[in-house]
């Protein structure tokens, strides 16, 4: 990108199986963005890049709690091409397709071939460290819960399915002063073809962490719905601050679980072998959270999909929560 001069790299903030995230500056505007920079090189690569391109340009309208895509650069070489939001199928997007999807590299075997987004920078890292260098806060969470409520309805509205929602996943933004939150990531999601509910699609491909999978996941067929059981771990990690750590990275992650002696078991894992066992919400402190909270969490891990929640019943629920809310004063 540097050969453009259309971007500087200020500093790497993030790596992953999935490529590399850097903080970076616009030369034109001296903006601040963030650049993640996905190898092609591998058909798997190449088609998390491309889910991830789809479902971001496929959203017409923007939403505050959906991190922006500002531009998509493919590079060859030493050649750079933006690719257009406009229009699906370009030359550009046919030959990455053709090319790497089938195996072999972009035009020149000797050329690296990447994908780059640029997308709006967030400067609160992501919700998972925000949290855990902060103390609890009952107003705070409340905020956080339905903003990403109102941004998993708007997803589904636009019927895209994350697939992959987990705290990590969620980037902090202060541009407004208080913090905004912003889903990314959209390596895994899925953008449904065709218009009517986004709940009468089916998937069977087994995607997303361990510990926020829904049990229908780990069986390989499910709905959107799977996002709203994620959405439930991430809310009842953040109310409670239940943590694990993780195995690879050693870092402590906001996630509900269940224990089996030692081993921490994901609950979608564990609802999957025990569909009647009684989650206990709170696990912590029965004053942490009011009874309406505690029954909206069922209703969002309930074991049987046609029980659980949809996206569009949460955005109207999540509202409804006496969780986090100032008390009114009487007037006498």
């Amino acid at each position: 990108m540097a050969t453009e001069a259309k971007y500087s790299i200020v500093r790497e903030v993030g790596r992953g199986s999935y490529g590399v995230v850097y903080e970076a500056i616009s030369n034109q505007t001296r903006s601040k963005v963030a650049v993640k920079r996905m190898h092609c090189n591998v058909p798997e690569n190449v088609e998390l890049a491309l889910q991830e391109f789809w479902a971001l340009q496929s959203v017409q309208s923007q939403h505050e709690n959906v991190v922006q895509l500002k531009e998509c650069i493919l590079q060859n070489g030493q050649v750079f091409q933006p690719i257009s939001h406009r229009y699906r199928k370009s030359d550009s997007h046919l030959l990455l397709i053709e090319t790497c999807l089938k195996g072999r590299r972009c035009m020149d075997p000797r050329s690296a071939c990447f994908l780059w987004f640029v997308m709006e920078f967030c400067d609160g890292g992501n919700m998972n460290e925000y949290l855990l260098s902060r103390s609890p806060d009952a107003q705070l969470n409340n905020s956080f819960m339905q903003q990403l409520s109102s941004a998993v309805a708007f997803l589904h509205r636009n019927q895209i399915v994350h697939r992959d929602l987990k705290s990590d996943n969620i980037l902090i933004s202060h541009r407004r002063g208080s913090p905004i939150v912003k889903v990314a990531d959209f390596g895994l999601s899925k953008v449904c073809q065709g218009k009517g509910n986004v709940n009468q699609h089916r998937f069977s491909s087994a995607c997303g962490s361990n510990f926020y999978m829904a049990p229908e996941v780990w069986e390989g067929h499910y709905t959107a719905k799977a996002d709203v059981f994620a959405l439930g771990i991430i809310f009842w990690a953040m109310v409670e601050r239940i943590t694990f750590r993780d195995g690879d990275t050693e870092k402590e992650l906001l996630g509900t679980y269940i224990c089996q002696g030692k081993e921490l078991i994901p609950l979608g894992e564990a609802l999957l072998e025990n569909p009647n066992m009684k989650l206990q919400i709170p696990l912590k402190n029965k004053k942490s959270m009011p009874d309406d909270l505690c029954k909206l969490l069922r209703d969002m891990l309930a074991f049987n999909p046609k029980e659980r929640l949809d996206a569009f019943q949460l955005e109207v629920r999540i509202r409804q929560i006496s969780y986090g809310k100032k008390r009114q004063r009487s007037q006498r």
